[in-house]
């Protein structure tokens, strides 16, 4: 048979037919089921189109199995805690997951575990990374959802403790669900939370674009992939279509159905814990609590299929069929490595895998382009150092050097203030 272009994959909390299911996005039907255990949510995910990947619901361990044989449960990561998210860079190259408050990084080539990042201060809730690989955010009970650069995380430094590029610190109750968009470091990045709002970031700037205020606690969040539109799943069965393209849209608004484009879908009867979108934009998939998936035609928010399940629906997306899905003969490029506990293993008698090479990125060391300022402080402190006759000389030539250096630090203030000014008048300019 051929592949088909997108596929839904989906789980519940029972687990009594499968862990995971793979459905074709406009018939429904039932591809693929993968057998063994029960997976959390915010926990399935698919490793380099190879693999997926479920940690087990309430226990301290990730399912894993090769994406062609569905029937056979090839391997469980063991883990120093009970998985409550997990993703996988999507490109294939790392492992994140969150255990208790803290997160872990695992490099995959290796199974080595790179960096154990304890910045929340609660369990965490969701983790996403951008398009690109480049960035991941983690979101948490302590209503925190956190920016992360890959390459500050990874990079050799025993002295340097990774920080966030971003924290993101506007939600008063704990964070739910978060969805990265497209573009990579210029991606928006929305969170949902608990106390009623979904908030619009910038992720390079982590500056908020907008707040929405809703009736109800926001349990999911997704945009569509031209970002016209906010789905957002309330915790009464409501999905809240909010448009971005409105012209009074202001910073901070409160949800209301309108003829602009801002409008609910009516189906579910508990509360809607996964939302995703086709890539064209068209159909939009909710997971539920009610025990059912739905399929929506978005412009006309009508209920296309519904699909029951035998539990709780802990997991719903939308995504491209891997290449191999589909061929029972195809076998993973690489196999997966044993993955540690521990940031160094041979210390903690794990034992280390002879005959392959880490790489890790060392500190960035290239020289960084001086600023304005620096290049004044410096000159400063060249004017200071006037006994030093080598670089001076005497009498005369020291005062014309004198003072071709204090204009040259003049100007250097001047064009620094210019900046400043400018760039506080772009930032305050009313939109």
């Amino acid at each position: 048979m051929s592949a088909p272009m997108e596929i839904v994959l989906s789980a519940d909390s029972a687990g009594q037919l499968w862990n995971c299911a793979v459905l074709e996005l406009h018939s429904g039907t039932n591809l693929l089921a993968y057998r063994g255990g029960n997976t959390s949510s915010r926990s399935l995910t698919v490793l380099n189109g190879e693999y997926i990947l479920g940690a087990q619901l309430g226990k301290n361990f990730i399912n894993v199995w090769e994406i062609q044989r569905k029937d056979q449960l090839q391997q469980k990561i063991v883990c120093p805690g009970i998985v409550t998210c997990l993703t996988a860079s999507p490109n294939g190259l790392y492992l994140v997951a969150g255990i208790a408050d803290a997160i872990y990084l695992w490099e995959v080539s290796s199974g080595n575990l790179l960096a154990i990042l304890s910045r929340h201060y609660q369990d965490l809730t969701c983790l996403r990374f951008s398009d690109d690989s480049s960035h991941f955010i983690s979101g948490g009970k302590d209503n925190l959802a956190l920016v992360w650069s890959l390459a500050s995380v990874v990079q050799l430094d025993p002295s340097h403790t990774p920080e966030p590029r971003h924290v993101l610190s506007r939600h008063s109750l704990p964070i739910t669900d978060i969805h990265c968009g497209l573009m990579g470091p210029q991606a928006r990045v929305a969170t949902a939370s608990l106390d009623q709002t979904v908030k619009l970031w910038e992720l390079s700037s982590g500056e908020m674009l907008l707040s929405v205020l809703f009736d109800v606690g926001i349990m999911s969040v997704t945009l569509d992939p031209c970002e016209y539109y906010l789905f957002c799943g309330g915790s009464d069965g409501g999905i809240f279509q909010v448009s971005l393209c409105s012209q009074s849209l202001s910073r901070d608004k409160t949800f209301q159905s309108d003829n602009e484009g801002n409008q609910v879908f009516k189906g579910h009867r508990n509360l809607v814990t996964c939302l995703s979108v086709s890539m064209d934009g068209t159909l939009l998939l909710s997971g539920s609590h009610d025990e059912t998936i739905r399929l929506w035609d978005i412009q006309s928010k009508q209920s296309v299929r519904s699909i029951n399940h035998k539990g709780p629906v802990t997991n719903a997306l939308i995504i491209p069929a891997p290449a191999n899905m589909f061929l029972p003969d195809s076998r993973p490029g690489i196999p997966l490595p044993r993955f540690s506990r521990h940031l160094n293993p041979s210390e903690q008698g794990e034992g280390v895998e002879t005959g392959g090479v880490c790489l890790r990125l060392a500190p960035h060391t290239q020289a960084q382009k001086e600023t304005y300022l620096e290049k004044a402080d410096k000159l400063y402190s060249i004017m200071s150092a006037v006994t030093d006759k080598s670089v001076f000389g005497d009498g005369e030539n020291t005062k014309v050097r004198v003072s071709e250096l204090e204009e040259e630090v003049r100007t250097l203030k001047k064009v620094n203030k210019d900046l400043y000014d400018f760039s506080t008048q772009l930032l305050t300019k009313p939109s």
